[in-house]
């Protein structure tokens, strides 16, 4: 691999957290860091859950993951409970709080791709998302 390739790489990565404002102290004008909002749509998306799946889904540091679990707890964004089955594992839900929180962040995610997006013509957003496809693709069979 040349150098060149990696500059374009990181280049790449540059241009997109700087589009969408990753590096933002709190992600899409909310209270949350992006590493919080993640773990916010993977609540929603998996609950109930448990630590353990968060961490295989996100790749995330175990104790990192348990800081934020804690925060959302002690802010009423979820709820947890010893599973029956075997009371060492701890079922994770979003609270009715934490629901409301994700859809705040889901609609401004939304609306962000819409105004990312809103500039170009039908042919070149199927452009845009055929690349990001192929990038997935190429680079999922590869990690």
């Amino acid at each position: 691999m040349t150098t060149t390739a990696i500059a374009q790489v990181r280049e790449f990565n540059r241009f997109y957290t700087r589009i969408l404002g990753l590096l933002d102290k709190e992600i899409l004008n909310s209270a949350f860091s992006l590493p919080e909002a993640r773990v916010l749509y993977e609540l929603h998306r998996m609950q109930p859950c448990s630590a353990k799946e968060i961490i295989q889904v996100l790749e995330i540091d175990k104790g990192y993951l348990s800081r934020i679990l804690k925060n959302f707890l002690r802010k009423g964004l979820i709820q947890t409970q010893a599973v029956r089955t075997d009371t060492r594992v701890t079922e994770i839900r979003l609270s009715a709080k934490g629901k409301v929180e994700f859809e705040k962040l889901n609609r401004a995610s939304a609306n962000q791709i819409q105004q990312l997006l809103a500039p170009l013509t039908d042919s070149k957003i199927k452009s845009v998302i055929s690349h990001m496809q192929a990038i997935r693709q190429l680079l999922n069979n590869h990690t």
